[in-house]
């Protein structure tokens, strides 16, 4: 159910899907220089296994956005005005410190072997890797306010949404963003990793606070929402 407020519901304007489309083709590459060349070496099986899932991955979840709610592709493809401008100091934060993931595990698995771990650790990371991101495409596929930042969307008719994960938690976006995080260093074989995945997740702990505070304070029906749903990410603790 979404409790309506007065204002228009106009999705974004002005993203060219080819633009966003080409994005979504060279990140793989992006992200291969990344990992490639910190670990010295363009032999780093679990590095390229990695960018395979990961692009297969990709792939899937933007078929399936844009089949279900491709209004949540085209709001997410670039950052709005009415931003919070706590929310820009934790994003300096959080990108950083998610690319750093891929960085250490890089120096650790692929260069330095600070850490060796087995296959066996690479596919409990990528089982919850595919975990985290299943719960944030779930939590995409049903709310179209799903934005990159923080704001209260009033341009777009901003309303509560209360079915699919968020019946069950406030924040499940970040939720799936934490287990993303923790399965993406393990996944690249790195335990050293987990540090800036810390980083991260910490920072998204902090950021679901804050959002909270925002929407009780400034959206229409909210309150009441976080009565009827009491947890912000973990059910049964917070």
């Amino acid at each position: 159910m979404k409790l309506p407020v007065t204002t228009s519901d106009k999705p974004p304007q002005g993203i060219n899907r080819r633009r966003l489309i080409l994005r979504l083709a060279c990140l793989p590459v992006f992200i291969a220089l990344f990992m490639f060349l910190p670990a010295g070496t363009w032999a780093w099986p679990k590095g390229w296994l990695f960018i395979l899932i990961l692009l297969v991955v990709i792939s899937a979840v933007f078929f399936i956005l844009h089949r279900v709610n491709p209004e949540v592709i085209v709001a997410r493809s670039r950052f709005h005005e009415g931003t919070k401008g706590w929310d820009k100091i934790l994003l300096s934060l959080y990108f950083p410190a998610m690319l750093a993931v891929i960085l250490v595990a890089a120096l650790d698995d692929g260069r330095f072997h600070w850490f060796p771990v087995s296959w066996s650790i690479c596919i409990v990371g990528y089982a919850l890797l595919l975990a985290g991101i299943g719960i944030v495409t779930w939590a995409e596929a049903v709310n179209k306010f799903f934005e990159v930042t923080v704001r209260i969307q009033t341009d777009r008719g901003h309303s509560v949404i209360d079915t699919g994960p968020y019946a069950i938690v406030r924040h499940p976006g970040y939720i799936g963003g934490i287990i993303h995080a923790i399965g993406m260093a393990l996944s690249l074989g790195s335990l050293w990793a987990l540090i800036p995945a810390g980083v991260a997740s910490i920072l998204l702990v902090v950021r679901t606070r804050w959002e909270d505070q925002t929407l009780q304070e400034e959206l229409n029906g909210y309150k009441e929402y976080t009565q009827k749903v009491r947890y912000k990410l973990i059910p049964g603790v917070w």
